[in-house]
């Protein structure tokens, strides 16, 4: 798998109050065009607020950032004309028609856990660096920390194998 079929998230704009439907929409494009392996996770980021109402407090569901739905997709032709022609879709978040990935840095700073990454790797399991000063070693997992979304893997550095802890974010399965 080369750099370019690596899964990034990216941040699509919508209409105002069109994120639950433009997740709905493409989530069932992603199945009918079967593009599952394509567009991994769409999230429509939110938080738990309470509000205080006629004197009672109430806890709402209240979206981080009404507008926008994040995708962690591979960016191909087809897949970016998917997403970009999803009815309530007005366009990806980037200069032009180039859209910009996020940086791990910031899909972590968004609160972004990345369940199906912790369920994909297991112990044995060979995988490759994808960021960071280790990027493009290839190692063997030794163990897996899901509720830290980490990993530890060990990797050959100059002649011998060496245990590195990483972000999950920061492996891809081989």
């Amino acid at each position: 798998m080369s750099e370019k079929e690596t899964a990034k998230w990216y941040v699509v704009h919508t209409y105002s109050g069109y994120e639950n439907k433009v997740k709905a929409n493409l989530e069932k494009i992603i199945e009918n065009r079967n593009l599952q392996d394509k567009i991994l996770q769409i999230v429509v980021p939110t938080e738990k607020v309470t509000e205080i109402k006629d004197g009672k407090k109430k806890v709402v569901e209240r979206k981080i950032f009404p507008g926008y739905v994040l995708v962690k997709m591979i960016m191909t032709d087809e897949t970016w004309y998917v997403v970009r022609n999803t009815r309530g879709v007005t366009g990806f978040v980037g200069p032009g028609s180039k859209p910009v990935p996020l940086t791990d840095a910031e899909v972590r700073a968004l609160g972004i856990k990345d369940v199906s990454t912790a369920v994909d790797l297991n112990v044995k399991d060979t995988v490759r660096v994808v960021s960071g000063p280790f990027e493009n070693f290839i190692g063997v997992v030794q163990e897996v920390y899901p509720e830290r979304q980490k990993a530890k893997v060990l990797i050959s550095m100059f002649g011998r194998e060496t245990p590195v802890e990483f972000d999950l974010v920061q492996l891809q399965k081989i």
